[in-house]
């Protein structure tokens, strides 16, 4: 027979119980089932976020409670967009030979439509390669093009490509640019983007690229065993959950059927998961008009004003505050999950306090790629501090020589003084060379391994979240606008709905270079609001 353990957890030294024996060894053997978090599914944090606090959580459909193949459906959308051009807008027919071209295209470009090029830009908007069809620019074009400009993306000029379903729009006109000149043709530049931008626009708003999807929905959609066990436990917690979504309530319904019915006895439908569903939200405009709410009836019929949101029916339209009201939920306790910087995450922080997670879906190749190339990481990692001493020493030596220079010519030293700080020069001299080749063979040595990272990823742009040695522009809006990034929202499911979500506390260079970093950990603070800036260090869950 067992007895019941009588036994108290040793104490530790009075006010530091954290160094308890007891506490050390349910530290390193935590109770219950711990699972290693693979990195790639892990949820990064850049402003601490308490989950106990969150009451709600909603999520968007498309390209994120719904994952797409993302090859498929780019490809489709590419093909009806070229084949509406041809047929309709009367673009010549040899544009229907042009094939989509998946690694030409990555998120966080800018369309240029005044000079019919596609650059990327780094954190400081600074442009760092640029292409013409698809044909890189050389940088002396690229410096005259714009170095001497600051590029504001909010200008018709400029077209910022920040979604998933941008791409095939970003292909294509770099393609039909590069067949048409070379045909000898002159484009029309801002045009050519608007068409391009309309027919794709009208594929998607008359709704038949998504019959063509409801037609072959395997063909399209990714099922993520993991989806509805990591919405069921953040039901388990105490969450409201909530779909808003700009697709309309038939497409959704398909769409979600597929992802999530069955998944779980307890959720014979996949509507037993969500305790209101919003259709055809218009957003960004949600975030900030003041729009009509709709019930949607079993035939697609519109009931306005709803008095109640009722688990198992569809709404359509509404607004910020009217959802807030009805759910009797608002500001930083509803925790927003999406994938569009500018409609889902830019847009409800500017108008709101939820708190924002951003689904990024590339992040599982990039973190892959990055960790099959760990030892020329770390070669890098260890080139760069070596090249900042060599630099360090080289302006030492620089010195050094200038003052033996003065000493030799100006001082009339005797001649065995003289003699002696001429082999002293000599010796600054052949190790200043020294340190000159270490420098020159660093410099090539730290680029080869940078264009094999980046290029080795993506020929073209590199890094996703990269240009150059800097952050780009896309990776800044991403640590600007979102609380949380992960790429993929079943990445909860290793995730207490408890859970708190640390951040790196923001810190100045200074304080990077120290040997213990003072506060690495952020404390408690209020939900962000658009323009905050937060923490540049590296951030990870916790």
């Amino acid at each position: 027979m067992d007895l019941p353990r009588t036994d108290v957890p040793a104490a530790g030294p009075k006010g530091r119980a954290y160094e308890s024996p007891d506490v050390r060894a349910l530290l390193a053997e935590p109770h219950g089932t711990h699972r290693e978090v693979p990195r790639a599914r892990q949820v990064f944090v850049n402003r601490n976020l308490r989950m106990n606090r969150i009451d709600a959580v909603g999520f968007d459909m498309d390209y994120t409670l719904a994952i797409y193949h993302l090859r498929q459906l780019e490809t489709l959308a590419f093909q009806m967009t070229l084949a509406r051009m041809i047929s309709v807008m009367g673009y010549p027919p040899a544009l229907g030979a042009l094939q989509y071209d998946p690694e030409f295209v990555i998120r966080g470009l800018v369309v240029d439509k005044l000079h019919g090029n596609i650059f990327k830009m780094d954190r400081h908007n600074h442009v760092g390669r640029c292409y013409h069809g698809r044909r890189e620019l050389p940088f002396d074009e690229l410096k005259r093009l714009y170095r001497d400009e600051k590029i504001h993306l909010s200008l018709p000029r400029f077209a910022w490509i920040d979604t998933l379903f941008a791409l095939p729009e970003a292909c294509l006109f770099a393609l039909v640019i590069e067949l048409l000149e070379g045909l000898g043709r002159t484009v029309d530049y801002a045009r050519l983007y608007d068409d391009i931008r309309e027919a794709i626009d009208t594929v998607h708003r008359d709704g038949t690229l998504k019959a063509e999807v409801k037609k072959e929905l395997p063909r399209y959609l990714v099922k993520d065993a993991e989806l509805g066990p990591a919405l069921h436990k953040l039901r388990s917690g105490g969450k409201k959950l909530f779909v808003l979504t700009n697709s309309l309530w038939d497409y959704t319904d398909a769409v979600m059927s597929y992802v999530l019915d069955g998944v779980l006895p307890e959720y014979p439908s996949w509507r037993n998961y969500f305790d209101a569903v919003i259709t055809g939200a218009a957003k960004p405009a949600f975030f900030a008009e003041r729009r009509p709410l709709y019930e949607v009836g079993p035939g697609g019929e519109l009931a306005e004003g709803p008095a109640a949101l009722e688990r198992g029916r569809f709404y359509q339209g509404g607004d910020l505050p009217t959802l807030e009201r009805l759910l009797g939920i608002g500001g930083d306790r509803i925790l927003y999950v999406g994938d569009h910087i500018y409609g889902d995450i830019l847009r409800s922080k500017k108008s709101s306090l939820w708190r924002t997670c951003m689904i990024v879906q590339e992040l599982e190749d990039e973190l892959a790629w990055l960790e099959r190339n760990q030892a020329p990481l770390a070669e890098l990692s260890r080139l760069e501090d070596l090249r900042v001493r060599v630099e360090d020493e080289l302006a030492l030596h620089r010195a050094a020589l200038n003052q033996l220079d003065r000493r030799i010519d100006r001082e009339a030293p005797t001649p065995e003084e003289r003699d002696r700080l001429e082999q002293e020069r000599r010796r600054d001299k052949a190790e200043l060379e020294a340190l000159r080749r270490a420098q020159r063979d660093a410099n090539a040595r730290i680029e080869e391994l940078q264009l094999g990272v980046e290029g080795g990823f993506n020929r073209y742009w590199g890094l996703t979240f990269k240009e150059g040695n800097e952050n780009s522009r896309f990776g800044e809006q991403i640590e600007d606008y979102a609380c949380l990034y992960t790429s993929r929202v079943s990445n909860f499911v290793f995730y207490s709905p408890m859970q708190y979500f640390r951040s790196p506390r923001a810190a100045m260079p200074h304080e990077r270079a120290a040997l213990a970093r003072i506060s690495p950990w952020g404390d408690e603070h209020g939900a962000p609001v658009a323009g905050d800036r937060p923490s540049k260090a590296s951030k990870a869950s916790r």
